[in-house]
């Protein structure tokens, strides 16, 4: 009796000390994850910020150009050979003097320039004629990199992000190729630094300058006021925890002195405990493989195996969207439930393994967890055994819907992730595959692939369909089971 106040006090202190040790480390946790947080949405927004710059400066380049092509083949080409208008450089000096195509690509870049802070429009070459070159070719390292690259890609670009007229700014340039309708000017005009252009040829660089310093400015702003959210929300947060472990220890004072009376309905936790851990297993070997359900329960990480031979089947119910438009939401249930348990039945039957359901569709496969010779010739049996199924359902309910079935065979991983809510699940191309061979099926077929088709050529018949083009896959050869 002497010792016991000691012990609380001692008690008491200790809870005090983790405590304190507590929002220490979560005091930390916060600096760590605030400032990982703020560099991973800084680091985000300049991507973002760069990505749409360059599709911006790829739509004014293509737009750019576009307006040149129209001026050269709409204007200048149908007034070409119209007595007193020439098209000259220097049309503003003579009478009845167009803009070249050039010249008006050029002066249009300087209106846009001129009309828009910070943004700008060059085109420069390598072949500049005698009145543009002191303009016309490349004023730093980036437009000599530019004319460099471009003529050895052109039909990529070039970009940069750098500081340019004291802005940060993204530069992107574009390969100015020759077009038919410009090779006769630039081979037979007098001036012409080169005279043996050919259609594809490099003529020289288009570049469009956008800066990014304002965005850049706002995306700091926002980056500001988040730390302040988070700076905020975690004093809050802090607060609470401040307060709910002082209560806590408060709470756990007064429960010391009730461990004795507790410990009887601990016994009968306990007898709970055992009777709702059989509920469980029952329930797990329901979800799961009972291989998969022991390694869960052994604790064996990761719950995940190869198989180089299993055949997968996704099947999807054709009519059942429409269907839902006349039945009532609890009939709908009832009747997918009835569909459902029947297929399930024939699993069970064919010793197959159900991987899930989403919506109307099913997803079912051969030959794991445990392999099997026949994989194969079970899926088809399936298959086949789910239209019959189907055609009784049917019938019985004065209905009419159908299945679109795709199969293939090949090697997948299959195994179970994630904490909550797992299921035994399937990855790998054999998968992405079947489920193509059910989306561009046909109502009431079932399509297979050729893997499969090899399988299973000898014991059953086949109507070729003939190569389709399949989504991610390409020209494929695939058949009807029938």
């Amino acid at each position: 009796m002497k010792r016991s106040p000691l012990l609380r006090k001692l008690r008491f202190f200790l809870r005090r000390l983790v405590a304190e040790q507590i929002v220490l480390v979560l005091t930390l946790l916060f600096c760590v994850g605030a400032t990982l947080t703020v560099v991973s949405v800084w680091q985000l927004s300049e991507q973002l910020i760069q990505s749409q710059a360059q599709q911006n400066a790829a739509t004014s380049v293509q737009n750019l150009q576009m307006a040149r092509t129209l001026y050269s083949d709409s204007v200048v080409g149908r007034i070409r050979e119209q007595a007193g208008i020439t098209a000259t450089h220097d049309y503003r000096n003579i009478a009845g003097g167009i803009p070249l195509p050039a010249t008006y690509f050029i002066e249009l870049g300087e209106q846009i320039s001129s009309n828009q802070a910070g943004v700008g429009v060059r085109l420069y070459s390598n072949y500049p004629f005698p009145w543009r070159k002191e303009t016309g070719g490349a004023r730093d390292q980036f437009e000599r990199e530019a004319i460099a690259f471009l003529e050895q890609h052109p039909e990529q670009t070039f970009a940069n992000v750098e500081t340019f007229a004291n802005r940060l700014s993204l530069r992107y340039a574009a390969a100015d190729v020759m077009k038919p309708s410009c090779i006769a000017c630039h081979n037979s005009h007098p001036d012409s630094p080169r005279r043996n252009w050919q259609v594809g040829d490099v003529r020289g660089v288009v570049e469009v300058i956008q800066p990014l310093d304002s965005l850049v400015q706002k995306t700091q702003w926002n980056l500001v006021g988040l730390l302040g959210l988070l700076l905020t929300l975690f004093i809050l947060g802090l607060s609470g925890l401040v307060i709910a472990i002082r209560r806590l220890n408060n709470i756990s004072q007064n429960l010391e002195l009730e461990v004795i009376e507790r410990t009887a309905d601990l016994v009968n936790a306990n007898q709970e405990l055992l009777f709702e851990q059989e509920k469980s297993n029952s329930l797990l070997l329901n979800i799961l493989p009972p291989k998969i359900a022991r390694q869960l329960k052994d604790g064996s990480k990761p719950v995940a195996d190869g198989f180089g031979n299993v055949t997968i089947l996704f099947a999807d119910i054709v009519g059942f969207t429409k269907l839902s438009e006349s039945y009532p939401p609890r009939e709908l249930v009832d009747l997918l439930n009835e569909i459902f348990s029947a297929f399930d039945n024939l699993c069970e039957s064919l010793r197959l393994e159900k991987i899930k359901t989403i919506g109307d569709a099913y997803m079912v496969a051969a030959g794991l967890p445990e392999p099997r010779e026949d994989h194969a010739a079970a899926i088809a049996e399936m298959a086949l055994a789910m239209q019959r199924e189907l055609m009784k359902i049917n019938v019985a309910k004065n209905i009419n819907i159908t299945l679109r079935i795709g199969i293939n065979s090949g090697p997948v991983v299959a195994g179970v992730i994630g904490k909550k809510k797992f299921i035994y699940d399937l990855w790998g191309d054999a998968v992405n595959t079947a489920s193509r061979m059910e989306s561009h099926g046909l109502p009431g077929q079932i399509q297979v692939t050729e893997s499969t088709y090899e399988l299973l050529k000898n014991q059953y018949h086949f109507e070729p369909r003939g190569a389709i083009e399949i989504k991610g896959k390409g020209k494929m050869q695939t058949y009807f089971l029938q």
